[in-house]
């Protein structure tokens, strides 16, 4: 906290940033994308140069979607990187750049990146009160650094539960969409995740969840009431006013902390199942 911030005479941000970057976190932002990212890729050794040829093609084509003749690159694929720098720059603080297309650019960009990418701007978005952070390589609305570990953690996983992960990261996908997010379906494939990974561990394609609560259970590693309590969670979603059945004029809304609850939970017993396999 700062010696003016400390002794009032300029106040704390206090209310998190939704739906908004207000002009310290622009900044802030801007800075660390010029400084840690885009500087950085035509000075890495041996391959600087081609990667800031095809980080620049393709936010042509597939970001900005301009005409590739109007991209600043030469016969030879060299790139004028401050006609780039340019472009960008002009998008990013022009009042015409709704606040989701900058964590739009932001998302597309550590896709050519390495290193501490994420950790970097997840620092700059806690200290500047922003309501988002980066999962993995997508931006979420705000979640504990728990639930992110957990989830990072059920997502990233080998060949064997490639179901699994499939299943989360379309969860993921799903409740992180800043413009339609759709928090019902999101909920529907947390609990596919779970399916999924059931039938792994009980090496049985019809295996459902009261099947690998019961086995877990009778081999002593599941507490009777831990096992009702996610026998009760799972049961929410399949009743008749559940998640998993076709909506009717009656049903309630959704909301994505009810999604979030239920993507980190069901992450949560997927890495303990793996803990036991």
């Amino acid at each position: 906290m700062r010696f003016s911030e400390r002794l009032g005479y300029k106040p704390i941000k206090q209310e998190l940033q939704f739906e908004v970057i207000d002009t310290d976190l622009k900044n802030t932002l801007w800075t660390i994308f010029l400084d840690g990212f885009f500087n950085k890729l035509e000075d890495r050794p041996y391959q600087g140069k081609r990667e800031l040829y095809g980080y620049t093609y393709s936010l042509w084509l597939n970001f900005f979607k301009l005409p590739i003749d109007s991209a600043p690159i030469h016969s030879d694929k060299s790139v004028s990187r401050d006609m780039v720098k340019k472009h960008i720059r002009e998008f990013f603080f022009s009042t015409k750049t709704n606040w989701y297309e900058i964590y739009d650019l932001l998302e597309f960009s550590g896709k050519y990146t390495k290193g501490e990418y994420y950790e970097i701007f997840n620092k700059i978005l806690e200290r500047e009160k922003a309501g988002y952070r980066f999962l993995k390589s997508q931006i979420v609305p705000i979640t504990s650094k728990e639930e992110i570990e957990e989830i990072e953690e059920a997502i990233s996983s080998n060949d064997t539960f490639k179901s699994v992960k499939t299943h989360l990261q379309t969860s993921l996908k799903l409740l992180s969409d800043k413009q339609s997010p759709d928090y019902r379906n999101s909920i529907k494939e947390s609990i596919s995740a779970i399916e999924s990974m059931c039938k792994i561990f009980t090496d049985d394609e019809k295996s459902t969840l009261g099947q690998t609560l019961k086995k877990l259970e009778l081999e002593g590693h599941l507490h009777p009431a831990l096992k009702k309590a996610f026998s009760m969670l799972y049961g929410y979603t399949s009743d008749d006013g559940g998640i998993r059945h076709a909506l009717t004029e009656t049903d309630r809304e959704i909301d994505f902390y009810e999604a979030k609850f239920m993507l980190a939970t069901c992450s949560a017993f997927i890495n303990y199942l793996k803990s036991k396999m």
